[in-house]
């Protein structure tokens, strides 16, 4: 369960977490979205171009999962931090002038492996460097750095777009200089010493049997890659969709984008409560059927109130279903394994994230309307919830196996 005692010694491993997926997911990522109508608008790119910009983060994001925990333990992590907080600060700098697409596509790519890199290595680091009976509130407060980067970039963006668009992808970059330093800065603080990979905190005892386990670990790994698919249309084209394709401007778009941050921001926090009432099972299930049906609203109505429900509560479940995924993970497995396993959870998570970023913005090509997408990602994140249900499911059929066997060992015995 979660635990709310946080002290101020806890600061530096926080915001050394905060800072990361700041970084990483907040600006990397995020900040692209208010900028993709006006790199359409200004005839930098096409519509389809930009779409496909937005996907090459993704490729990115997921050649980043995979190296993280190599380079994390080749080098160390303070380096793989700063050059990573360079890759992204230079892939907005050098890309502050209109350029060809496959020079965009490359700096695109190089911020999304370096944004995983920050989000892997990041709360690895804050985790590790907390103590076991508040690592549970770390582990959630340290995602609402994504939040913090989309409503930064919310606000922030359509002020600089103001002035040009190459201030604004300068802009960002320096944001990400400011955000790397103030990470090297906790660091600097113990974090790096403290963060010892021995450490380890008491294991959870599983409710179910080995091979129960596995099966719930498999249904919960996938319904997490599911999600990646079921917010993509909300992290890539929720903008242009809102601006563009219906007309309402940019400026509605960005107040729109700012719920979002605003809900990516509360997102932990909500969770937190969530799983002190229902558990991380519960919690994960009740995430997931908020998040498809808020993906759903705006295929059903797009007015002022339904465009906000959407906005802010797909963002607060973006690092809401991360925090309760990863508790429902340690719950499953214990700390010790649990570090290995939510290495190949963000990889599968990476990898649905990529190929629903190319299959979208190819199926936008091909239809040229956002609508249908996030028509597909709401009934995508249906199917999660699925299987979630059936994840609680197996585990409620291996808890009563497990009951019955001492029962029945205990009647052939008085046979005997």
């Amino acid at each position: 369960m979660m635990n709310r005692s946080l002290t101020t010694h806890d600061l530096p491993a926080l915001m050394t977490g905060i800072m990361a997926t700041l970084a990483g997911i907040g600006i990397a990522r995020f900040a692209y979205t208010p900028l993709l109508p006006a790199i359409i608008q200004e005839g930098w790119f096409t519509a389809s171009q930009g779409a496909y910009l937005g996907a090459a983060n993704l490729l990115g994001y997921f050649i980043g999962a995979l190296a993280a925990h190599s380079l994390s333990e080749r080098f160390s992590p303070r380096l793989v931090m700063a050059a990573s907080f360079a890759g992204i600060a230079l892939s907005f700098v050098l890309c502050a002038g209109a350029g060809g697409f496959l020079w965009f596509f490359f700096w695109r790519l190089v911020s999304g492996a370096a944004g995983a890199i920050l989000m892997v290595v990041g709360p690895s680091l804050a985790l590790a460097a907390t103590p076991p009976e508040r690592r549970a509130s770390v582990g959630a407060m340290v995602f609402t750095g994504i939040g913090l980067g989309a409503l930064l970039s919310a606000f922030i963006v359509p002020l600089l777009l103001g002035l040009s668009l190459s201030v604004t992808w300068g802009t960002l970059g320096l944001l990400c200089i400011a955000a790397g330093l103030l990470c090297d800065y906790f660091l600097r603080q113990g974090v790096a010493h403290l963060a010892s990979p021995t450490t380890a905190s008491p294991r959870v005892n599983s409710p179910t049997g080995g091979a129960g386990v596995k099966i719930i670990v498999m249904l919960v790994v996938g319904a997490y890659a599911l999600d990646a698919i079921g917010f993509m249309p909300h992290t890539v084209f929720w903008v242009d969709y809102l601006a563009r394709e219906n007309a309402l401007g940019n400026q509605a778009a960005s107040l729109q984008w700012g719920i979002f941050g605003l809900g990516a921001l509360c997102g932990p926090f909500m969770v937190g409560a969530l799983a002190q009432r229902v558990g991380w099972q519960g919690g994960l299930m009740i995430a997931f059927a908020t998040k498809a049906a808020a993906v759903l609203l705006p295929v059903f109505s797009l007015a002022l109130l339904s465009q906000s429900v959407s906005s802010f509560m797909v963002g607060a479940m973006i690092p809401g279903i991360v925090a309760l995924t990863s508790g429902r993970l340690a719950e499953l497995v214990g700390p010790t394994a649990h570090k290995k396993l939510w290495g190949q959870a963000t990889a599968a998570f990476a990898a649905a994230q990529a190929v629903a970023g190319y299959a979208m913005s190819a199926l936008y090509g091909a239809w040229g309307s956002y609508t249908p997408l996030f028509a597909i990602s709401g009934l995508i994140l249906v199917a999660g919830f699925l299987l979630v249900l059936l994840s609680r499911g197996v585990q409620q059929r291996h808890s009563h196996l497990s009951a019955q066997q001492p029962t029945q060992q205990s009647s052939n015995q008085g046979r005997q």
